[in-house]
Parts: structure tokens; sequence; C-alpha cells
């Protein structure tokens, strides 16, 4: 049985992540940092620009920067069919 995160690998999604920079509420000369990781599409980035529209909605930090990085952990030459079982005792 496989797993939800590895059937997305396999429908080509790779694991993102986004360092947020965010003005703090009451000291908007103050940035923190805010490190989101989460599987997600190139270059459309779906599930990042729903997570930064939730925080543009609910949150009070103002949004500073947002650098990705992306990487996709199956790619297809490293899919292999085994035809065969080899057993040692």
């Amino acid at each position: 049985m496989s797993t939800t995160d590895f059937r997305r690998q396999l429908a080509g999604y790779g694991l993102t992540t986004a360092t947020i920079l965010y003005r703090m509420p009451d000291h908007r000369s103050v940035l923190q940092s805010y490190i989101w990781q989460n599987y997600d599409l190139a270059p459309r980035f779906p599930e990042l620009l729903q997570f930064l529209d939730f925080w543009k909605r609910e949150l009070d930090g103002p949004l500073h920067s947002v650098t990705v990085a992306h990487s996709r952990l199956i790619r297809p030459a490293e899919i292999v069919a085994v035809n065969g079982v080899l057993t040692l005792h």
C-alpha cells in the first residue's frame, strides 16, 4: 500500500520549501522568517499560492518576500521495472 505523498510524487509533485519573510504586526521595521514545506507542482505552485492567500487573508503580519526552492524527488530515470525475484537462503 502506497502513501498519499508517494502517489503525489509519482504524479509529478516535488518537495517545495518556501522561506517567507514577513513584518511584525506591531513593529513593521522588524522582519521574521517562516519556513513552509509541502509537496507542490512547479512552476505554478498552487499549494504555496493557496497558503499565501490564506496568510494575506487571515494573518496580521504583511509579507515582505518569499524565496522558493523545489526538487522533484522521483524522476522518470529512477523508476525501474523489476521482472523477477531473487531469493537467497
